[in-house]
């Protein structure tokens, strides 16, 4: 993974030196996993690195890296062990949480292969998982007492998060802002501690890691907006996870929340299979055939563009450098993914 990928770059249009110095770090990123989840036990390593092996994007250790850039003082300094670490540290806590969600969510594929609680059944799916979280808590405890207490309060909020995810919305609540609140949680939360921790361990000033973790938060919101829009939109092929997971759940995600307060008349069949889960196949393939092309999709992809807005906003007294630019574009590659 070292050396320049002008064909294939880690965020398009990117700066091409910036380009091999992601790339190399990445690759760090990679290695610095290997080792740290690795066991004696061979199932138990082999558990392990499953979803790891299986591919993904490094969403978070890429943000991690590219705000560390911002902070970069010179052109050849190789990325620090201590930045490497704390990539490899929202990494691995979000590989964890990959498989404790296909426990939840009863999912059957993940990243194109089966998911982790179909390869090991749900209690080894759940206990690799904690192993995940523990072994990011150890990488994190190298970095000193403040990553430590961020991880933790990140580990909080991503619980908090998943646990509102899963109970009803209270009465006196809007729903979709009860919806947003999970998201920042359950999602924006890990993304903005790896801004954080890019920006803290290259030496930014703390205004500066302040702006990128407000970036981070907010890029959070846009991925997991377009990821359900995804969820509804893509299929199996296309993403590499089971669609409809959310509706099969009867998860209300924004177009849902969107499409339920319809007061067309047409809408009444859609609002019925949307009142709760839908463990019948052929009411899950009615439902996503209704809801593909309704309104409610476009009305939550132009919230979903309007918070990427907000993301790119924030990086303006930041000025226009490589790894600034590439931050703008990666808001972009983040949202474009639900139009």
């Amino acid at each position: 993974m070292t050396g320049q990928d002008v064909t294939s770059p880690v965020v398009p249009g990117v700066d091409l030196a910036l380009n091999d110095r992601l790339l190399e770090g990445l690759a760090a990123v990679q290695r610095r996993i290997e080792e740290v989840v690795d066991h004696d036990d061979e199932f138990i390593a082999g558990a392990a690195r499953y979803l790891s092996d299986a591919g993904g994007k490094r969403f978070r250790p890429l943000l991690t890296l590219l705000a560390a850039e911002v902070g970069r003082t010179a052109a050849d300094v190789p990325v620090s062990p201590e930045v490497v670490d704390a990539a490899v540290g929202v990494e691995l806590t979000h590989l964890a949480s990959l498989y404790h969600d296909d426990v939840m969510d009863v999912a059957e594929l993940r990243r194109g292969v089966p998911s982790a609680n179909v390869a090991f059944g749900n209690a080894t799916a759940i206990l690799v998982g904690d192993l995940l979280f523990g072994t990011a808590s150890k990488v994190i405890s190298g970095l000193g007492a403040e990553a430590v207490g961020i991880q933790a309060d990140t580990f909080v909020r991503l619980c908090a998060g998943q646990i509102r995810d899963d109970r009803p919305v209270p009465a006196d609540v809007d729903p979709v802002d009860h919806y947003l609140g999970v998201l920042a949680d359950k999602t924006g939360a890990l993304i903005a501690t790896s801004a954080r921790y890019g920006a803290m361990f290259a030496g930014c000033d703390a205004a500066t890691v302040l702006l990128l973790t407000e970036y981070g938060e907010k890029v959070g919101m846009v991925f997991q907006l377009a990821d359900d829009l995804l969820d509804i939109a893509s299929d199996a092929e296309d993403s590499g996870k089971t669609p409809g997971t959310d509706l099969r759940e009867g998860k209300a995600t924004l177009p849902v929340l969107i499409a339920r307060a319809s007061t067309d008349p047409a809408d009444e069949r859609l609002k019925e299979l949307l009142s709760g889960p839908l463990a019948d196949e052929d009411d899950l393939q009615e439902a996503l055939a209704l809801l593909r092309p309704h309104p409610a999709m476009e009305t939550a992809r132009a919230h979903t563009l309007r918070v990427a807005d907000e993301a790119r906003a924030t990086l303006a007294p930041l000025g226009d450098g490589p790894a600034v630019q590439a931050l703008r574009v990666l808001v972009d590659g983040v949202a474009l993914r639900s139009t």
